[in-house]
């Protein structure tokens, strides 16, 4: 999730002082990535010397407010322009998790899958009710919230979907001829060599 570009689309709308910023930011993505205060000035201090940003006076409130320079219009411009660039790797927990556990011995990962299922489900029926009491979105305010939850709800079914196939993939094999005793062979100092993610 990029911060840095959130808040420069905002201002290329107009200046707005740190407070407002944050609850510009709230109402674009309702409320589903909460901010503080102290990240948007860090963000909006590092802007300021990339020079996308400027600092303007302090009004009488004492409400500093910071304006987009030509460069960080330029910036919202590109971001908006080009697709976000997934990760080759994961850093999904809950993957990790599931591939760890599928390779210690004596580890019972049809349990851990379970209970992964079972929160995923909740969280999946949450959000489900979350939608259905918001109903249609009539403003953009509630449309802004509704992609964002959609995209969550995506996501949960997604992540349920996927328990699915590895619960059935595992299956296949018997769990002690998926486990891995610890290598005896020491690895060499130094960073592993990186590992490409396989190609789709």
């Amino acid at each position: 999730m990029s911060v840095r570009q959130s808040l420069l689309a905002i201002l290329d709308q107009g200046p707005c002082y740190g407070y407002q910023l944050r609850a510009e930011f709230d109402r674009r993505t309702g409320s589903t990535w909460p901010l503080n205060v102290g990240q948007i000035y860090n963000t909006l201090e590092r802007l300021e010397r990339d020079g996308l940003v400027e600092r303007g006076e302090p009004d009488d409130q004492g409400h500093v407010y910071w304006q987009i320079t030509d460069a960080g219009s330029a910036e919202v411009a590109q971001w908006l322009s080009s697709p976000v660039a997934r990760s080759k790797g994961t850093r999904d927990e809950v993957s990790i998790k599931l591939a760890v556990a599928a390779t210690l011995p004596g580890v019972d990962v049809a349990s851990v899958i379970q209970t992964q299922r079972a929160a995923s489900l909740s969280q999946l029926q949450s959000l489900q009710q979350a939608r259905y009491a918001h109903g249609e979105p009539d403003g953009p305010e509630e449309l802004a919230w509704s992609l964002v939850v959609d995209s969550m709800l995506f996501a949960a079914e997604a992540e349920i979907r996927w328990l699915d196939h590895t619960e059935q993939r595992l299956a296949q094999h018997p769990h002690h001829a998926m486990g891995l005793e610890l290598a005896t062979e020491r690895p060499k100092r130094g960073r592993p060599a990186k590992v490409d993610a396989p190609r789709t």
